[in-house]
């Protein structure tokens, strides 16, 4: 298998047949085998018949159904967890990303060696606030993972399958994907692709979704930078804290004993105690944190090889 088209739908009723038609020639001008794996996300409109009639017409229709909403993060995970293709695109269900611009995608891929290519919705046609949201969120994402990529937020991609090996997502991790594999050392670069305004339905983002969004983001920019030595966070804060509660408990010493200052009703000397006692709290939960890092690199190794020599 050559090419696997990941399409995760919820409530996309009116928009699935004619995402298909869309998908069918594209894909076919490739000339390569293929298959289209439509996960049906919980829907509760007609899309799971949708889908039932499409696998009828087409075997290479598969379709993934979940008992309930789980949200665009797990319908990607579990897409990329069945897919067989050496490389796997995706693209949401509301026609919004047009399949066109993938022959286009694939030869800069090849052009420019990558491993993951992401659409970038130059252009985008979505409401005035949609669009400043999804600025401003591509803005702060950049200069908190140091990424280059301009449109995190755009569901059309372009992977190679082992780029997706070991990959967990959950939440909105969707969206950090290729800041994760830039961090694991993947190339990855970018396209300018058409979006269209939307056709059907109604859309599934809104400002909580970004909310999530962005506390996931924190939790990405953690593990880039500390997942392998979390005690290097927290040891840092935690040293930072003691310090400062040694400083404070030293100076109100001083000014004690050289009978500056009384130090009766006051409440300095507790906060310089909670604070080393708080900076203790860190540093305990640096090793903590150390420990479950070591056991979970126990299991996975702490790297992405590309690719080795010499070994039988």
């Amino acid at each position: 298998m050559k090419y696997s088209v990941v399409v995760p739908a919820h409530n996309e009723e009116s928009s699935i047949e004619p995402l298909y038609e869309a998908i069918v020639p594209v894909m076919e001008g490739l000339r390569e085998e293929w298959e289209l794996i439509a996960v049906n996300d919980g829907s509760r409109d007609g899309t799971g018949e949708k889908l039932k009639e499409l696998r009828k017409r087409d075997n290479r229709v598969k379709v993934i159904t979940f008992r309930k909403q789980f949200g665009q993060t797990a319908g990607w995970s579990a897409g990329f967890d069945y897919a067989r293709g050496d490389l796997v695109m995706v693209l949401d269900a509301d026609l919004q990303n047009d399949p066109a611009d993938i022959p286009a995608m694939l030869k800069k891929m090849r052009e420019e060696n990558l491993d993951v290519i992401s659409g970038w919705r130059k252009n985008r046609r979505d409401s005035a606030g949609m669009v400043l949201l999804s600025k401003l969120g591509n803005a702060v994402h950049r200069w908190v993972t140091g990424e280059k990529i301009h449109d995190h937020g755009c569901s059309l991609k372009i992977y190679k399958k082992e780029a997706l090996e070991d990959l967990e997502l959950y939440g909105e991790m969707h969206r950090y994907i290729t800041a994760l594999l830039s961090w694991k050392g993947f190339k990855v670069g970018e396209m300018v692709v058409r979006h269209h305004p939307r056709k059907h339905g109604r859309t599934n983002y809104s400002v909580k979704k970004k909310l999530k969004g962005f506390l996931d983001l924190i939790v990405v920019k953690f593990w880039i930078q500390y997942s392998a030595r979390p005690m290097h966070f927290f040891g840092t804060i935690g040293g930072v804290i003691i310090l400062a509660g040694f400083i404070l408990g030293g100076t109100l010493g001083g000014l004690w004993l050289f009978r500056i200052i009384s130090l009766a009703n006051r409440s300095t000397p507790l906060l310089a105690v909670l604070l080393v006692l708080l900076g203790f709290q860190f540093l305990l939960s640096g090793v903590i944190a150390d420990v479950v890092a070591h056991t979970y690199y126990a299991e996975k190794k702490a790297y992405s090889i590309k690719r080795v020599d010499g070994f039988e």
